[in-house]
Order: C-alpha cells, then sequence, then structure tokens
C-alpha cells in the first residue's frame, strides 16, 4: 500500500476538478450564442463533473488517512478507480476529438489518477 500515490492521485483529481469549476464560464461562453436552455446545461454538466472529481477525490483522500488497509478503503478505491475509467472512456470518445487542448488531457488525467490509486491501493 502507498499513501503517497493515493494522496497524488486524489491531489490530481482534485485539481482537475476544481479547474473544471473554474472554468465553466469560460467554456460555455466558447460556444457563442446559445439558448437559455442549453446554456444552463452545458453549465450543469461542467460543475457536475467538475464536483464530481472533487469529490472523488476528497473520498480517496479521507479513506487513506482513516485507514487505507480495511475492506471498506478497498471498495472506496475500488469505485473510484471503475469511475475514473469510465469518464477516460467517454473523454476518449467525446472530448479528446477536440482540438482544444484540456479536453484532450481529460482521459489522460482520468486514466493516470485511476492507476495511481490502483498502484497505490493494491500494490
Amino acid at each position: 500500500m502507498s499513501d503517497a500515490l493515493l494522496y497524488v492521485a486524489a491531489a490530481l483529481t482534485g485539481v482537475w476538478g476544481v479547474a473544471h469549476l473554474f472554468a465553466t464560464r469560460g467554456v460555455v461562453a466558447g460556444f457563442g450564442e446559445l439558448t437559455a436552455d442549453n446554456r444552463r446545461i452545458i453549465t450543469m454538466e461542467w460543475i457536475v463533473e467538475g464536483v464530481a472529481l472533487v469529490s472523488l477525490a476528497a473520498l480517496v483522500a479521507v479513506v487513506t488517512a482513516v485507514g487505507a488497509t480495511t475492506t471498506v478503503s478497498s471498495a472506496v478505491y475500488a469505485v473510484a478507480v471503475a469511475t475514473l475509467i469510465a469518464l477516460a472512456c467517454v473523454s476518449l470518445f467525446t472530448g479528446f476529438r477536440i482540438a482544444f487542448l484540456p479536453f484532450r488531457l481529460c482521459p489522460l488525467i482520468f486514466g493516470l489518477s485511476a492507476a495511481l490509486i490502483a498502484l497505490g491501493a493494491w500494490l
């Protein structure tokens, strides 16, 4: 078990989540003229992804701090890894195809975070 890898994964995931939250306004503005409903939907989706990433990061960090060797900790790490892999796959087939670099980084960051959690938890 490597707490350091778990904390690095949590930090990477959390920072990327906060980046999503701060970038929301600019991303929505980048779409140009939108209906009010479409603007709200895009805003909501960006905020939801940011909150999900920050929540995953917090969960991994707290479980690691409380006791990374318990069965519950192992289950939390498994759910975090599965969630990050799912997000990486979605991002790979959507945002990765966009020329804007931050969109292309999502699958890499999600995959790296998942790998760090897996390595930290089970090696």
